[in-house]
């Protein structure tokens, strides 16, 4: 899988913009705040409907416009494939393959498989819970289709559920809604604690290898599913937890208060890393996440992900450089970074390099 290329309109600093791709490896290069992340954020749009930062789509579209458009041309299998996307503001987006407009973005999911690594990605381990669960739902979302639609689902029942509960005290005629909720939050909780327990085994299959190369056979790595609530007991600590959760004014009980822990093994003593480990061990196993990323896509995909590194470079270390560099092969990849210094230029072989200046961008080979 690769992108051919990519074209914009009125989005974010970008009033229009036609970018045509390698297949290997693409260099966007600028000083800061020009536009380059912009370009790997239209791109994981494209393939996710959802910007990494978590922007509403008002927020993507150019100042003083009333709508953006993404066009993505990919090819796979031999076969090329576009994709058209339209940001409306505070209006659902419109999204079409080949012309033919899709009737839920959710169809999209799947049809481009997307890495995306930044320098904040390095700190998901030390940071809290939710970072982690952003990541898992992210990488499952991209993967299932089912997962993204029933944690969708979920995600605003819980909100539904905490308005119930703090209107209760005016309206306390709507308890009985609780009732119906609470049937439902079970429903499309269970199909999310199950789809993250796989995700967990499989993911550990994958980064123990990653991570024990990495640290050069010094360390081993695991990882731990903490859910919230087990699936067995959901049902009955949601109904313990009503009081509780009426006191507080929000919903205490479920997979949207789930964790994952990080344990370090070294001469047979283990920590949990997210509280004691030090600064380069946190980094060490958020690479070996990232890159266990690219390997969960292939094995589930059967294909290569196309891989967006956002100025990631700088903030790894020599030999987290070489290992990452060693890992991209044959992935179409496309890189940002703020000057081309001697590290990129010995280490990279540059299929094709970009200079990105206030919103426009030249080729320059």
């Amino acid at each position: 899988m690769i992108i051919k290329s990519l074209e914009l309109a009125d989005f974010r600093n970008y009033e229009n913009l036609k970018i045509e791709f390698s297949s290997g490896t693409n260099i966007l290069y600028g000083d800061n705040a020009q536009g380059k992340t912009n370009i790997l954020e239209a791109i994981y749009v494209s393939a996710t409907t959802k910007s990494h930062k978590g922007s509403k789509d008002k927020e993507i579209i150019a100042f003083g416009k009333e709508e953006a458009h993404i066009r993505t041309i990919l090819e796979r299998d031999g076969a090329e494939y576009r994709i058209d996307m339209h940001l409306r503001g505070n209006r659902s987006k419109g999204i079409a393959i080949d012309g033919q407009r899709l009737k839920r973005a959710s169809d999209l999911i799947g049809r481009l498989n997307v890495v995306f690594f930044s320098p904040e990605d390095l700190g998901i381990i030390k940071n809290g819970p939710s970072e982690r669960r952003r990541f898992m739902d992210m990488e499952l979302c991209q993967l299932d289709q089912i997962y993204m639609n029933f944690l969708s689902k979920y995600n605003k029942l819980v909100v539904e559920r905490n308005k119930v509960l703090k209107d209760l005290f005016e309206h306390p005629e709507h308890s009985v809604l609780l009732d119906v909720q609470d049937k439902q939050l079970i429903e499309y909780g269970s199909v999310i604690i199950k789809a993250r327990e796989k995700f967990i085994r499989d993911l550990n299959e994958i980064i123990c290898p990653i991570h024990e190369k990495l640290t050069g056979g010094k360390e081993l790595l695991s990882i731990y599913y903490e859910p919230n609530v087990e699936l067995s007991e959901f049902e009955k600590k949601l109904s313990l937890s009503r009081q509780k959760d009426i006191y507080a004014k929000q919903t205490t009980v479920g997979p949207h208060k789930d964790d994952f822990s990080f344990i370090v093994k070294k001469n047979d003593d283990g920590i949990d890393i997210r509280k004691y480990g030090s600064q380069g061990q946190q980094r060490t196993a958020s690479l070996s996440l990232k890159l266990s990323e690219i390997e969960i896509v292939k094995r589930s995909k059967k294909e290569n992900p196309v891989l967006l590194l956002d100025d990631v470079l700088s903030e790894l270390d020599s030999g987290r450089q070489n290992y990452l560099l060693n890992t991209i092969g044959d992935i179409q990849t496309i890189i940002t970074c703020t000057g081309l210094d001697e590290f990129v230029n010995n280490r990279f072989e540059i299929d094709k390099l970009f200079k990105v200046t206030d919103g426009t961008v030249s080729s320059e080979n």
